[in-house]
């Protein structure tokens, strides 16, 4: 199993990236696939989790942010719009099974991918 987290870059304040979570060793849906970020500093925080159709958002990237999985290129993707300096983190995909109000706990989840970094300046 693996995943590979790419995508990322250096931006201006309310501008986008997307990322990308492809994936490897399973098909998405076997697995849901959540994003998380980790600001320098700070504690691991769930951004986003898809499985099935079904999505997640943590309340301050609701509106601006969102989810999707192509299942024919197996890669889920986190469309990054209006970004915020705050946004500033290392992104990394997971994959897991958590119960769907715990999507945001990190233990929950069994691979990571590597991370990939997002700088918003200001």
């Amino acid at each position: 199993v693996q995943l590979q987290a790419s995508g990322g870059g250096l931006v201006q304040a309310g501008g986008f990236v997307r990322l990308s979570c492809a994936v490897s060793g399973f098909r998405l849906g076997s697995y849901g696939i959540g994003w998380f970020r980790q600001a320098p500093g700070k504690e691991r925080e769930g951004v986003s989790y898809i499985r099935y159709g079904v999505t997640y958002y943590r309340d301050s990237v609701k509106g601006r942010f969102t989810i999707s999985g192509d299942n024919a290129k197996n890669t889920v993707y986190l469309q990054m719009n209006s970004l915020k300096p705050e946004d500033t983190a290392v992104y990394y995909c997971a994959a897991g099974r958590p119960v769907g109000s715990a999507w945001f706990v990190s233990s929950m989840y069994y691979y990571w991918g590597q991370g990939t970094l997002v700088t918003v300046s200001s």
